[in-house]
């Protein structure tokens, strides 16, 4: 007797523990893993003129965590940050990308040469590596990496701003955006455009006041499908990740359209 309600006592109590406590030990684990799986926040680097990671920041590495398993069939060969600042983003994709049977090469630009060096020790501490090269957008770039990045993620200066700010030395230039905060990322979309291979896919963080659906359709022009993968406010913004890849719908309109514009102007 003694032995039977000692079994059902121990059969009550791990009934208790599945109902009560496993689904929050899961979501603990659950929660444990993808942070395994981004870069620490107390391992990035930081200096008083470089931008760390904020907002911004967090919703475009959880809008990559949350296209990992797309990423992973992806396979890129070349995955790549422009305006690295405190190496936060490009770290994440590194860590979350992982060895899975193929190993991306990274690379990142940055205008402010502090955020170069905060980047490399991000990622030093992380154990994982990116060529780094201090310069404007991809300038000096574009011919060596034409249509080779399969991956590019950008957490562009996007705060409207007065024209003269734009392009600051220091932290200013990795916020500054100019009007509608388009400045910047109007020609960082010509610049994407031309590194993208033919299965790359852009990652873009942008403002409500930046017109989304504009940047949208200027894309769309280019031959690039889109979507909103993750939105997010809070009390300052309201924030939109746009995933941007090549369409061959997208790409035989635009081709279309280039040709009536032709025919109309002979």
């Amino acid at each position: 007797m003694e032995s039977h309600e000692q079994f059902i006592h121990l059969f009550l109590a791990q009934l208790f523990y599945k109902i009560k406590f496993k689904p929050f030990l899961n979501k603990s684990q659950e929660l444990s893993k993808m942070l395994s799986r981004i870069a620490k926040i107390p391992l990035v680097s930081s200096h008083p003129e470089v931008y760390e990671p904020c907002d911004d920041s967090f919703a475009l590495v959880d809008a990559l965590l949350a296209d990992r398993t797309n990423l992973l069939q992806h396979k890129p060969s070349i995955c790549m940050e422009i305006g690295c600042g405190s190496g936060y983003v490009i770290t994440s994709l590194a860590v979350m990308l992982g060895h899975k049977g193929f190993v991306p090469y990274y690379i990142a630009t940055d205008i402010n040469p502090h955020a170069i060096r905060v980047t490399r020790e991000t990622m030093d501490a992380h154990g994982v590596y990116a060529e780094l090269v201090n310069t404007d957008i991809t300038s000096g770039l574009e011919k060596r990496l034409a249509g080779s990045v399969d991956v590019l993620v950008v957490n562009p200066p996007y705060v409207p701003t007065p024209e003269e700010e734009v392009g600051f030395e220091g932290i200013t230039s990795a916020w500054a955006g100019g009007e509608n905060g388009r400045s910047v990322i109007d020609k960082i979309l010509p610049a994407a455009d031309n590194l993208l291979s033919e299965k790359g896919w852009l990652y873009m963080v942008t403002l409500t006041a930046n017109k989304p659906s504009e940047i949208c359709l200027e894309m769309r022009k280019k031959g690039y499908a889109s979507r909103i993968i993750l939105q997010r406010s809070t009390e300052e913004e309201s924030l939109h990740i746009i995933k941007f890849w090549r369409d061959s719908d997208c790409q035989l309109e635009l081709s279309n359209l280039n040709y009536w514009s032709k025919l109309v102007g002979n």
